[in-house]
C-alpha cells in the first residue's frame, strides 16, 4: 500500500491544522478577553499617566491607591505598570505568583552605572542564582560576617569617640554627615580591607558616588518609557550615568590594581570580600563565568545597598526619638538594665533588647528606605479576578503599606510598643509577614538583612546608650521631608546637639 500523500491531500491537512490553530488562538484570547485589566486613571496619548507622577513615586501611588484602590494600572509612557498597596496583594504577587515576576527592570542609568553587570538587576537564571548562593553562604552568612564583627566594633567605636569630642566641645553635629561616614567605613573596610577615606577628599568623593548612583536609579527616564525618545538623552541621564561610572571605575580600578599586586588578606587576617571575589574570578571551577566587571558591579550593588540604605533607617529612628523623648527614655532603661554603663552595647544584645527591635521595625513601618519593590512580570497572569501581561512593571508600596489604618492602629504615631503587643509581636522584617518588607521577601529579598538589622542594633543602641538627643537651640521641631530618589532619605540633614550619658572611653574599652 502506497504509504505517501500526494500533494492535495497534504494542502488539506495544512490547511486544518492552521483553522484549528486559529481556532484555538481566538477561543484563549476570547477567555483572556473576558478577563478585565486593573482599574486605573484616564491615559493621555504617548506620554499616558507621567502627568500625574510627583517627585516622590511613592507618595503618588498611595494618592492614586484611594481612589482606584489597592491594585490599579497605569501607563508609563509605553510601559505598562501595576502598583499594589496591601499585604495580601502583595503575597499573590511576591509569594504565590513569584516565579512570574522574578525579573527586574532595566534601565539605561542601571545598565551605564553597573556594566549591564548587576546583581540586583541581572534576570532570573544562572548568574543570578550562582550570586544569590555566594552571598547567602559565604560573603554575607553569619560565620563571615561573625569574622568581621571586630571591624564593624571597631568603626562604631570611632563613630561614638568623633561624637564624643564634638559633645564636650558643645560643636553642632551633622548626624547625617557622620552616619553616612561611619557606614561607608563599615561597608569598605568588609569589602576592600580599608576605610572610606584616605584623604578627606577621597573619602567625600566615594560617598558622593553612591549618593548620586541611589538618586539616578528611581528617576524616571522619558528615554527608558517613551519608546520613540529612546535614542534622546531629553534629561541628561545618559550623561550623568556616565559620569558616574567614570568617578566610580576610577575608584575602584586602582583598589583592585593595587590588591593583585599583593592579594593580601582584610580585616585583621581574615580575607575581605575583595580577595574573596578575586578568588572567584581566577577560579576555574566556578559554576559561572565571573569577569571583572561583574566584580565591580557586586562591589557597588554592596556600597548602594549596605551605605546609604543602613544610614537613613539609622538617620530617622533619630529623628522619630527626636519627636518622641518618652520612647527614649524607656529605651536607654532597657539598655541600663540589660548591659549597664561600664561597657558597649553590642550586637549580640540584640535577643535581650525587645524594645531597641521594636523601635528598629517601627521606623521601618514608617521610613522604608526603599519605599517600594519592583519586579517585572515575564508572562501573562491572572490575580485577583485582573489580567496582568507579560513585560508588565510591578510596584508594591511597601511605604503605603506601612500607613494603612486597616493593618496598624494610629498608623501615623510612632509607637514601638504595638511590636511588643500580641497583635503585631509577632511581626518580623525577614519578608513572612507581607505588612512589613524593608528587605523584600522570596528569592529576591536582600541578601544582606542579617548584616543590616546587627548593624542597626548596634549603632542606635550605642547611640542612644551614649547620649541624649537635643535639637539645636534655633530649631522647633525636626524636618521629616523626604528626599526624591530610588532610596527615601531625609531631605535635608540633621543636626542635633549631643550630651555624653555615659563615659565613652570606659564603655569602649580605651
Amino acid at each position: 500500500m502506497n504509504q505517501t500523500m500526494d500533494l492535495p491531500e497534504i494542502c488539506l491537512y495544512a490547511v486544518i491544522l492552521f483553522v484549528s490553530t486559529l481556532l484555538i488562538l481566538g477561543i484563549y484570547k476570547r477567555k483572556r478577553s473576558h478577563i478585565p485589566s486593573p482599574p486605573g486613571p484616564f491615559a493621555l496619548p504617548v506620554i499616558g499617566h507621567l502627568h500625574l507622577l510627583g517627585p516622590r513615586i511613592h507618595h503618588t501611588f498611595h494618592d492614586l491607591s484611594q481612589r482606584y484602590g489597592p491594585l490599579f494600572q497605569l501607563s508609563l509612557g509605553s510601559v505598562r505598570c501595576v502598583v499594589v498597596s496591601t499585604p495580601e496583594l502583595a503575597r499573590e504577587f511576591l509569594k504565590t505568583h513569584e516565579l512570574v515576576f522574578s525579573s527586574r527592570k532595566h534601565t539605561t542609568a542601571i545598565d551605564i552605572v553597573t556594566y549591564e553587570s548587576s546583581f540586583a538587576f541581572s534576570p532570573y537564571g544562572p548568574y543570578w542564582k550562582y550570586i544569590k548562593k555566594l552571598c547567602t553562604y559565604e560573603l554575607l552568612g553569619a560565620r563571615n560576617l561573625a569574622n568581621f564583627e571586630p571591624v564593624r566594633n571597631v568603626e562604631i567605636k570611632d563613630f561614638l569617640k568623633v561624637m564624643s569630642n564634638k559633645a564636650n566641645t558643645g560643636e553642632i553635629v551633622n548626624v547625617t554627615e557622620e552616619l553616612v561616614k561611619l557606614t561607608s567605613n563599615v561597608i569598605s573596610h568588609m569589602m576592600l580591607g580599608i576605610r572610606c577615606s584616605g584623604t578627606e577628599g577621597e573619602a567625600e568623593a566615594a560617598r558622593n558616588v553612591i549618593r548620586d548612583v541611589t538618586q539616578i536609579f528611581g528617576e524616571f527616564d522619558v528615554s527608558d518609557i517613551i519608546w520613540f525618545c529612546k535614542n534622546f538623552d531629553l534629561q541628561g541621564i545618559r550623561r550623568r550615568s556616565e559620569d558616574i561610572q567614570k568617578r566610580y571605575d576610577g575608584l575602584l580600578e586602582k583598589i583592585i590594581t593595587d590588591r593583585e599586586k599583593t592579594r593580601g588578606g582584610g580585616g585583621g587576617g581574615v580575607k575581605d570580600f575583595l580577595d574573596m571575589l578575586l578568588d572567584v574570578m581566577d577560579s576555574k571551577n566556578s559554576d559561572v563565568k565571573f569577569t571583572r566587571e561583574h566584580l565591580k558591579a557586586l562591589i557597588l550593588d554592596f556600597f548602594t545597598a549596605g551605605t546609604d540604605t543602613t544610614a537613613i533607617a539609622v538617620e530617622w529612628s533619630i529623628a522619630e526619638l527626636l519627636r518622641n523623648p518618652k520612647v527614649i527614655k524607656k529605651a536607654q532603661q532597657e539598655i541600663d538594665n540589660v548591659v549597664g554603663s561600664q561597657r558597649l552595647l553590642q550586637e549580640s544584645d540584640a535577643p535581650k533588647l525587645p524594645y531597641i527591635m521594636a523601635i528598629i521595625k517601627e521606623t521601618f513601618r514608617l521610613h522604608p528606605p526603599i519605599p517600594m519593590i519592583s519586579r517585572k512580570s515575564v508572562s501573562d497572569c491572572a490575580i485577583n479576578g485582573c489580567m496582568i501581561r507579560a513585560n508588565t512593571l510591578l510596584f508594591v508600596n511597601i511605604w503605603s503599606i506601612g500607613r494603612n489604618p486597616m493593618y496598624w492602629e494610629r498608623p501615623m504615631e510612632f509607637r514601638p510598643e504595638r511590636f511588643l503587643d500580641p497583635g503585631c509581636g509577632s511581626i518580623d522584617v525577614k519578608g513572612q509577614n507581607f505588612e512589613l518588607m524593608p528587605f523584600g521577601t522570596g528569592r529576591r529579598g536582600c541578601p544582606g538583612m542579617l548584616l543590616a538589622m546587627q548593624e542597626l542594633v548596634a549603632i542606635i543602641g550605642a547611640m542612644v546608650q551614649c547620649f541624649e538627643w537635643q535639637l539645636p537651640d534655633d530649631s522647633q521641631d525636626v524636618d521629616m521631608t523626604e528626599r526624591p530618589g530610588l532610596t527615601a532619605p531625609r531631605a535635608n540633614d540633621l543636626f542635633c546637639r549631643v550630651v555624653p550619658r555615659v563615659d565613652v572611653a570606659v564603655v569602649s574599652g580605651n
